[in-house]
């Protein structure tokens, strides 16, 4: 099984990727204005715990 195509949609993902965010004033996906108020700042790592299921 040869690897290159897979390395080849790597790159290629990684530079897509990397491309999304243009300016950190706004969103990259949604494009809206971040702000000083942004509920996101406030976030931990503990707010994005996801639990298992069936525990």
């Amino acid at each position: 099984m040869s690897t290159k195509p897979l390395v080849a949609v790597l790159i290629v993902a990684a530079a897509t990727l990397s491309a999304c965010e243009k300016s950190t004033e706004t969103y990259p996906v949604t494009g809206e204005q971040c702000g000083p108020n942004d509920p996101v700042k406030t976030l931990d790592a503990e707010d994005c715990y996801i639990p298992q299921a069936g525990v």
